[in-house]
């Protein structure tokens, strides 16, 4: 007769072989992330990134966040305010905008009864510039919005009768004009990524749903606020997290959009200011880091504000009631004990 031993059945465990598969990005991201950040932390609390300098702790933060005793200090102060109010109108500019005409192309794109020709040309033309680099981009609208007459955009409005020659608009150095052109250049950077994405998350939804809706008369508005725009609320938090954490470190294209080396205080963002302030002249790391610190922290409670939103309410109701029952039945279990 077979042993038990013979007669149970061998089973490999193949567990480890993913472990082994994930293990390169949790390198590259220790080498290239973690480091870096712990980095950065440990340097805002030393004079210049030095750590052959005193210690000064947390006064780097004090004087970015509340201002210093000398005009240097105060300088800072302000400007660091100033670029994180400018990072908050370029991202918001760009982000709304950017999403509501995604969304709009997502469901044409994706409707049945819309008989678009050419979808997939589509698709792609307005994919292409997600891949374009930014410097190249930075340089288009530089020309496209050059501030003399001879500027083709300055030319078409000269022209037609919009503008005086002797009057070209200044789209460059002027506080709303620039901070239009970099908007504008952000959203048709993005918003073919923003729709890819809004796409496939159509595309998920069950058909069955659709289909019970017209069989009902549910017109096209109420198919899209009762079913698709509910449905597509994780997509949407996901795209807003996303477009969050790029917005707040906005750097090439307000960087770049400038002629010679004159900086634009109007769209200056705490990116560039961190860069230029810091890492050009004077070379002070501990301010620097201090700046990205800030940053890092506002990200963090933006996102945690973004997820809070995703929480689906009825699940947190279901989940308290499931933890109230278990709460009960573990005290009428040890009373029922206490009685026998």
């Amino acid at each position: 007769m077979k042993s038990s031993a013979q007669n149970r059945i061998r089973s490999i465990s193949y567990a480890k072989y993913g472990y082994y598969f994930i293990l390169p990005f949790f390198i590259v991201y220790l080498i290239f992330q973690l480091v870096p950040l712990i980095n950065t932390f440990r340097l805002s609390v030393y004079g210049n990134g030095n750590l052959a300098q005193d210690y000064v702790g947390l006064k780097n933060f004090a004087v970015l966040l509340f201002g210093g005793a000398n005009r240097t200090e105060s300088a800072l102060h302000r400007d660091v305010f100033n670029d994180l109010f400018n990072t908050l109108i370029l991202w918001f500019g760009n982000f709304i905008p950017q999403l509501g005409l995604s969304l709009l192309l997502a469901v044409w794109f994706t409707d049945i009864n819309l008989k678009i020709k050419g979808k997939t040309f589509f698709k792609v033309v307005m994919y292409l510039p997600n891949i374009v680099t930014a410097a190249s981009v930075a340089a288009l609208f530089l020309m496209l919005f050059s501030k003399t007459k001879y500027g083709p955009i300055n030319s078409y409005l000269i022209d037609h009768g919009f503008i005086d020659e002797s009057s070209p608009i200044d789209f460059v150095r002027a506080k709303w004009q620039s901070r239009g052109v970099i908007m504008f250049a952000q959203t048709w950077m993005w918003f073919g990524n923003t729709m890819i994405m809004l796409m496939s998350a159509i595309m998920g939804i069950s058909k069955s749903l659709f289909e019970a809706a017209d069989i009902d008369g549910a017109n096209s508005r109420q198919v899209f606020t009762k079913i698709t725009l509910p449905l597509l609320r994780p997509m949407v938090i996901y795209t807003l997290v996303t477009s969050m954490i790029g917005g707040l470190q906005m750097w090439d294209l307000p960087y770049l959009y400038k002629e010679g080396t004159a900086w634009n205080k109007n769209t200056e963002t705490i990116a560039v200011f961190i860069y230029n302030k810091f890492h050009i002249i004077p070379q002070n790391y501990g301010y620097s880091a201090a700046a990205s610190v800030i940053l890092f922290v506002i990200t963090s409670i933006l996102g945690c504000v973004c997820f809070a939103m995703n929480v689906d309410k009825d699940d947190k109701k279901k989940k308290a009631l499931a933890k109230e029952q278990k709460k009960l039945a573990k005290l009428q279990s040890k009373s029922s004990f206490g009685g026998f």
